[in-house]
């Protein structure tokens, strides 16, 4: 079954974003502490809402057999009642009864590369420089801004966020710096570096797969100046120029558990460990890459889209990373720059507000005179490569290579309308696109999928995410009746706002806890941690990222929308291209749907 993943990329989620209505600089553990507990919702409700999920998506003969299953679950006194129970015990113990679960189950025991299947990349806009000078000017600026957003992290002034006058919680932001991922052979871990005494004092540059230590602060503890940054880089170009280094970034692209053996293996020599550990501790690592080859201008964005997201492969920039750091901001010589985060200690929201800042910082004009102390020179960190660790470096690009040539990435921007339009027609940006690929999809395909989207749980202590389920029985009936000539266009359009509303309407019980996923995943990993019979998990239902899908990003701006469409050149169903095409028109449709009919009469 093909299934969708949408994300709203750049601001959270339509309604979720904060609203400046509540922008106060508060102490971080007294606003965490003052955050309400993230609820178990009511097993009959969870059970009732899943069935209705389902129905658009499966067959009757497939409905009624779930159905059968549910009822034996849900019997009073029964298997579903005693992990209910349990969950709630659970819940009443901890800080949040998802939190550890779902960071172990998304993420740490995801054995996939984070490359392409986990790591999300985000695209800023193009610079105008166009040679090194200009590229590490930028790149110098882009490090102060970083550290002048660490400054409201370390001294715990940020502003608190707001969702529809509730504060959020802001504990991802304490776990984005100075954090790494680390592989294990079943498991990985993170490793934070932010707190404690020793706090991290430095950043990793890599330039032509070469790896560097960069301190950022004075001796006085004040951070480097755009001056004394640029110098430092040049430094670090000047000491890399051979590009027939191997690249031994090109390990963290490979499959966990492959990666955890080449780990252990690399880090038996001394010198070795000394350098990744000084990858994993840096505040963050800021790649400056080569320049990829010059292509036209309708294919540049998605070009960069790939770079951002995985490099380009091993011919090209995938060794310039080290891809379980959390942060990597990647600066090229021709102008393109964005960034590739480690997926598990955070949620999208917060790295786009350390981008929000980064980006309004680099435009700030310099005030501060240089000191005029020389600096050291940055500290080039060695690897010894043994035949062993060369020849998992060379199948760990084996793999890249198939992966990247398999992803087919294909950024559209959608020139017509943004935002501004359905908001005139009192209806949500975030479900009208939603709506729109539904349309598409069903355009395409003759029938509905299962789609995922995100919604935010920080409303909650230590919340992360839940599912939307975009695909109803009301968008089916809208996608259904759009290109029926039984159906009169105020009927459509009526079932436009209906498959809104309701799209709406589920966003609202996610963002409050009352979603369906995550409980469901709560009482299987109960029914794990107590040992009942697995016959339960057949009543689990996910979303995953999945081999025949798409994986679709979006921001809409006032008067265009940013889609990013990916899928997968080995499933002969699914294209990004055709995607998009089908996308532009759903959207245009349904927006002379609704300018042609009167305002609803629901």
């Amino acid at each position: 079954m093909l299934a969708f993943v949408a994300r709203a990329v750049a601001r959270p989620y339509g309604l979720l974003k904060p609203t400046a209505l509540g922008k106060i600089p508060g102490r971080f553990q007294l606003h965490q502490e003052a955050l309400p507990h993230l609820p178990v919702p009511p097993l009959q409700q969870t059970l009732d809402r899943y069935l209705l999920a389902l129905q658009p998506i499966i067959s009757e003969e497939e409905l009624n057999h779930t159905q059968e299953l549910v009822a034996e679950f849900r019997k009073p006194g029964g298997v579903g009642e005693r992990l209910q129970k349990s969950l709630e015990r659970r819940a009443k113990k901890t800080e949040n009864w998802l939190s550890d679960w779902w960071l172990k189950t998304a993420y740490l025991e995801y054995r996939l590369p984070v490359v392409v299947h986990s790591s999300p990349g985000v695209v800023l806009p193009k610079q105008d420089f166009l040679d090194r000078q200009g590229q590490l000017r930028f790149a110098a600026k882009l490090i102060e801004g970083i550290l002048d957003f660490k400054t409201m992290i370390d001294n715990e002034t940020l502003p608190v966020e707001y969702m529809g006058g509730k504060p959020l919680c802001m504990n991802q932001y304490y776990q984005i710096l100075s954090s790494c991922r680390i592989p294990g052979p079943k498991r990985d871990s993170i490793v934070n570096y932010a707190k404690g005494k020793k706090q991290s004092r430095h950043i990793t540059v890599v330039h032509n797969f070469q790896f560097f230590e960069l301190d950022v602060y004075n001796s006085d503890g004040s951070p480097l100046t755009t001056d004394q940054l640029f110098t430092q880089l040049e430094k670090i170009w000047n000491t890399s120029l051979q590009t027939n280094k191997e690249p031994i970034g090109i390990l963290t692209t490979n499959h966990r558990n492959s990666w955890a053996k080449a780990y252990n293996n690399l880090l038996k020599d001394k010198t070795n460990k000394e350098s990744v550990r000084t990858i994993e501790k840096s505040i963050c690592t800021v790649c400056l890459d080569a320049p990829m080859p010059r292509v036209s201008e309708d294919i540049y964005k998605s070009r960069v889209a790939a770079q951002m997201l995985h490099g380009g492969g091993s011919r090209w920039n995938s060794g310039n990373r080290w891809f379980d750091k959390t942060l990597q901001f990647i600066i090229a010589e021709d102008g393109s720059c964005g960034l590739v985060y480690e997926h598990a200690p955070s949620e999208g929201p917060p790295i786009v507000a350390l981008l929000d800042h980064i980006v309004e910082y680099t435009k700030k004009p310099e005030l501060v005179r240089s000191p005029m102390i020389p600096l050291p020179m940055p500290k080039k960190l060695r690897f010894n490569i043994t035949p062993e660790i060369k020849n998992d470096i060379e199948k760990a690009k084996q793999n890249l290579n198939i992966m990247v040539d398999d992803l087919d990435v294909k950024v559209m921007v959608f020139h017509q309308f943004g935002k501004a339009f359905p908001k005139s027609e009192k209806i949500s940006p975030d479900a009208f696109i939603q709506l729109a690929l539904q349309l598409a999809y069903y355009r395409m395909y003759g029938h509905a999928c299962a789609t995922y989207e995100s919604a935010s749980l920080r409303m909650f202590r230590l919340g992360r995410t839940d599912t939307i389920r975009s695909t109803s029985v009301d968008s089916l009936k809208f996608v259904q009746s759009m290109d029926s000539p039984d159906k009169s266009d105020q009927e459509k359009a009526d079932l436009l706002r209906r498959a809104t509303q309701a799209h709406r309407e589920y966003t609202d019980m996610a963002i409050r806890g009352n979603a369906i996923d995550r409980h469901l995943l709560g009482l299987k990993l109960q029914a794990i941690e107590d040992l009942v019979p697995a016959k339960t998990d057949c009543v689990m239902c996910f979303g995953p990222v999945v081999p025949d899908g798409y994986g679709i990003c979006y921001n809409p701006m006032d008067e265009h929308i940013n889609f990013a469409i990916s899928a997968f050149n080995s499933c002969a169903e699914t294209n990004a291209a055709r995607m998009a095409h089908y996308l532009e028109k759903a959207l245009l449709d349904m927006r002379i749907l609704l300018q042609s009919t009167p305002k609803s009469k629901l």
